[in-house]
């Protein structure tokens, strides 16, 4: 029979199947996805086949799916989720405060898999005056990129209703740092979802990781078989850093909009924007068209190809 993955702990998948049945289903060690090197070859999201034992058999090919470097396995990757509609990035200035190096990388993996990104500005309850200012400043660089944003407080709830349209009828994939509140968050969106919230660590200022493993929540009461007007959630635990994997060098630039836009009047066809004369990217920087920031990501991603720090996909 068929189903989703709606649910991963490590070693269980449960998949809702065609017939509204919920089962706790196993794969067989040697089950690998072709072209992908991962820690985890089935994820939330994925459509599959189980057989006889409730042993998943076969994987459906995936639309599209959000990857990043595993922590632990740095030359493996790891895949957050698959075949989703959006992604809410959620990131903070404060408490912890959430690196414009974390934010692209995200960017640009979403980028290369086709997966349109909200970012979400939570704990603005918090934030000084000077903090709100560079906030904004954050909003306005991701808004003139492209990129929708929204500034919220998940704890007092402002902002938060009006992220519900941008739910309805899709999967949509949460993310960010540890920390920034995204069990908040899925609390506001979904009461009966009960997520355990953990404070923040007061000696490192990190987050304290509350969701262990990657589940899909309905926005509705009840699970059931999706349908054009199913609308999901799905939760990931806390990620610290985001190892981009599997980018070639020279599709870099693509991932980032506005670089790929600039480039298009560089001199040189294969100009990679470190050193070449006429690069119309590196003059793009230095008039301020080009965020520092922004450039200074792009540059620790061609560096992370530089190194070989990650084993092609086979």
């Amino acid at each position: 029979m068929k189903g989703l993955v709606i649910k991963n702990t490590g070693s269980w998948y449960t998949v809702l199947t065609d017939d509204d049945q919920l089962l706790d289903c196993k794969v067989k060690g040697n089950f690998r996805i072709k072209g992908i090197r991962s820690t985890n070859p089935i994820a939330v999201g994925d459509h599959v086949v189980v057989g006889e034992g409730n042993w998943i058999t076969e994987i459906e090919d995936r639309r599209n799916y959000i990857i990043r470097k595993s922590i632990n396995l740095s030359k493996q990757s790891h895949i957050l989720a698959a075949n989703v509609d959006q992604a809410l990035l959620v990131v903070t200035v404060v408490k912890p405060e959430t690196s414009t190096t974390f934010i692209d990388r995200f960017l640009a993996s979403a980028e290369a898999y086709r997966v349109p990104v909200v970012i979400i500005f939570n704990k603005t309850d918090l934030l000084t005056d000077e903090e709100l200012h560079y906030q904004q400043m954050m909003i306005n660089l991701y808004e003139t990129i492209g990129y929708e944003c929204r500034a919220i407080s998940a704890t007092t709830g402002l902002g938060v209703e009006e992220l519900q349209p941008l739910l309805e009828g899709k999967i949509t994939l949460l993310s960010g740092n540890s920390g920034v509140g995204k069990s908040t968050l899925i609390n506001q969106l979904v009461p009966t979802a009960n997520q355990r919230v953990a404070d923040i660590s007061d000696a490192h200022q990190t987050g304290i990781h509350t969701t262990t493993f990657s589940e899909m929540i309905p926005l509705s009461p009840h699970y059931s078989v999706l349908t054009p007007h199913s609308s999901f959630l799905i939760d990931t635990p806390g990620i610290k850093g985001f190892g981009t994997f599997d980018m070639e060098r020279e599709e870099l630039t693509s991932y980032f909009k506005e670089i790929f836009e600039f480039s298009k009047q560089c001199r040189f066809s294969d100009c990679t924007h470190t050193h070449e004369p006429g690069c119309a990217v590196l003059k793009a920087v230095e008039d301020h068209y080009i965020a520092q920031s922004r450039y200074q990501s792009y540059l620790s991603m061609l560096e992370d190809k530089d190194e070989n720090k990650y084993r092609e996909a086979y």
